[in-house]
C-alpha cells in the first residue's frame, strides 16, 4: 500500500475518493482551505488527517508517494510548486479512480448536465439492491450509503458506478473527468450549456460527450435521454447498443400513470411498449421519474432483476442537499437546501417542491455562485426559471471582480426582470450578508412557507441562521 497526498481534499469527490483508499489500507493525507460541512465533518469522522491550508512544509512532513491534483488547483498553489519542484509523482484524481477503483470491474458511467448525482445514486442503490456490492464514486453523499465512494463487495469483477462530470480532470489535463472513467454502460441524462470557465460553447460541450459515447465498446450499451436533443445528437454514431428512455412516447424505457402523493412518486416502468410492472420511488418532479428510468435500464442491463429493482427503487434514498429537508418548524415552515444552481435545474427543483407542496407559498434563495451563474450568460434565463417561488432571495453574486463589468451577472437587471415577472424580491447587499437575508425572511415569513436554499456552495451558513432562526421562533 501507498501513501497518497490529496492537494484540494475537501473537494466532494475528492474526500470521497481519500476516504476510500484509506479503507483500502492506503496512507492518506490531504490539504486544503475553507473546508466546510458536510465534507470536512465527513474527513474529520473517516479519521482523515488534512491541513487546513497550502503550504511548501505539509508536504515536506507527510513525504507522500503519490500527490493527487484537484481540477481546482492551480500553478502558484504551494503545495503543488513544491511537489513538481520535487519531481514527486502526480495524478488527477479521474486517473486515479480508473487505476485503484474501476480497474476490470464492468465501469457504468452516469453524465449529463443535470441529474448525475441522483442517477448514479440510484444505479448503485439498485445494484445493491440486486446483491450485486457494487463499488461506486457518487459526488455527494448518498444517505442509502453514507459514503461518497467505496470500492467493489468483490474480489473478482464485479461493477463500478461512477458520476462522470464533464468537467475537466487537472491544471496538466483538460479533458472531461469521464473520459477516463472507460464506460462499459453508459447514460446520458442530458446535455446543456454549463462551466463557462473551460467550455466556450454548447457545441465545445457536445464534443466531449462525443468522445465519452465512443469509448462505449461496441459490446457495451448507451442509455440516452431520448426527450432531450442534444444527447440524441451526440449519440448519433454510437458503435454500440443504444437504448433510450424518456416521457414523450418515443422512447425503449418510458413511464405510464404517474402518480404522486406525499410519500413519492408511483408508475409503471413501460419497455418497447409492454408494461413491466408498478414501481414507487420517494422522489418527486418528472424528472426524477427520468432518473428512476435511466437507472431501472442500467441495473437490468447488469442483470439486475425487476423484482430487485423495485425493492431498491422503494427503499432509496435521496443524495444530501437534493431537495433535502433540513427541518420543519412552527407555523408549518419548511426549510429545504438543494444543490440546484443551473437554470433548467432551478426550474425543475422548484417545480418538483411545488408539486409536493400544493398552495404552499415558496421563497427561493439563490447563490449565484458558479462560475458560468456568476457571469451574464444565462442574465435572462435566471429571470425565468422561479416561475413557482412567490419570493425570489438573490444573494451575492460569488467573486464577480473576476469578470469585465460587461461579463458578470447583472443583479439589478436580475432583480427587475424577476419584479416584471410578479416576483417580490430581496437583493442581499454586501454588509451583514448573510444575516440581512435572515432578517428579511424573518419579516417576510408567514405560516406554510417553505424556505428553498439553492446554492452549489455553503451560502455563507445561511441554512444554519435559518434553522436557527425559525427554531428560536418555535
Amino acid at each position: 500500500m501507498s501513501s497518497i497526498y490529496f492537494i484540494g481534499i475537501g473537494g466532494s469527490a475528492m474526500a470521497s475518493v481519500a476516504v476510500a483508499l484509506s479503507h483500502m489500507g492506503h496512507a492518506v493525507t490531504g490539504s486544503d482551505t475553507q473546508l466546510y460541512p458536510p465534507m470536512s465533518t465527513y474527513l474529520e469522522n473517516h479519521n482523515i488527517r488534512y491541513f487546513n491550508s497550502f503550504s511548501a512544509e505539509n508536504l515536506k512532513s507527510a513525504t507522500p508517494d503519490l500527490v493527487v491534483v484537484g481540477n481546482a488547483i492551480s500553478r502558484g498553489n504551494p503545495d503543488l510548486e513544491y511537489a513538481l519542484d520535487q519531481h514527486m509523482e502526480l495524478i488527477s484524481m479521474p486517473q486515479l479512480v480508473r487505476r485503484e477503483l474501476i480497474g476490470r470491474h464492468t465501469s457504468i458511467v452516469v453524465a449529463g448536465t443535470h441529474g448525475k448525482t441522483t442517477t448514479t445514486s440510484l444505479v448503485a442503490w439498485l445494484l445493491e439492491a440486486g446483491g450485486l456490492l457494487p463499488g461506486f464514486l457518487i459526488g455527494g453523499i448518498p444517505e442509502n450509503f453514507g459514503d461518497g465512494c467505496r470500492p467493489s463487495g468483490l474480489s473478482e469483477p464485479g461493477f463500478f458506478v461512477t458520476e462522470g462530470d464533464e468537467y475537466d480532470s487537472a491544471f496538466f489535463d483538460k479533458r472531461s473527468k469521464f473520459l477516463h472513467y472507460r464506460p462499459d454502460i453508459a447514460i446520458i441524462n442530458n446535455v446543456e450549456f454549463d462551466h463557462a470557465d473551460i467550455f466556450d460553447s454548447l457545441d465545445d460541450i457536445k464534443k466531449s460527450f462525443r468522445l465519452l459515447v465512443n469509448l462505449v465498446p461496441s459490446n457495451g450499451l448507451l442509455i440516452v435521454n431520448a426527450d432531450d436533443p442534444n444527447s440524441m445528437e451526440v449519440s448519433a454514431k454510437a458503435f454500440c447498443r443504444v437504448e433510450t428512455f424518456g416521457l414523450n412516447g418515443n422512447a425503449e424505457w418510458t413511464a405510464a400513470d404517474i402518480a404522486t402523493d406525499t410519500d413519492g412518486t408511483s408508475f409503471t416502468v413501460v419497455r418497447d411498449s409492454e408494461a413491466i410492472g408498478r414501481v414507487k420511488v420517494p422522489l418527486f418532479g418528472n424528472y426524477n421519474v427520468m432518473n428512476a428510468l435511466a437507472a431501472t435500464a442500467a441495473a437490468i442491463r447488469a442483470g439486475v432483476s425487476f423484482e430487485s429493482v423495485t425493492r431498491g427503487l422503494c427503499s432509496f434514498k435521496r443524495p444530501k442537499r437534493r431537495m433535502e429537508l433540513v427541518g420543519e418548524y412552527a407555523g408549518g415552515i419548511t426549510l429545504i437546501e438543494d444543490f440546484a444552481h443551473h437554470p433548467t435545474a432551478i426550474r425543475l427543483t422548484l417545480g418538483a417542491i411545488a408539486e409536493h407542496y400544493p398552495g404552499r407559498r415558496i421563497i427561493a434563495c439563490f447563490e449565484p455562485r458558479s462560475n458560468t451563474t456568476s457571469r451574464n450568460i444565462f442574465q435572462h434565463e435566471l429571470s425565468e426559471c422561479f416561475g413557482d417561488a412567490a419570493i425570489v432571495v438573490l444573494g451575492k453574486v460569488n467573486r464577480p471582480e473576476r469578470y469585465a463589468p460587461e461579463e458578470r451577472l447583472d443583479a439589478a437587471l436580475l432583480c427587475r426582470e424577476l419584479k416584471a415577472n410578479g416576483k417580490r424580491v430581496f437583493a442581499a447587499g454586501s454588509e451583514n450578508y448573510p444575516e440581512d437575508i435572515v432578517r428579511f425572511i424573518e419579516a417576510e415569513q408567514q405560516p406554510g412557507d417553505v424556505v428553498v436554499l439553492l446554492s452549489n456552495g455553503s451560502f455563507s451558513g445561511l441554512k444554519e441562521m435559518l434553522a436557527e432562526s425559525f427554531q428560536k421562533n418555535s
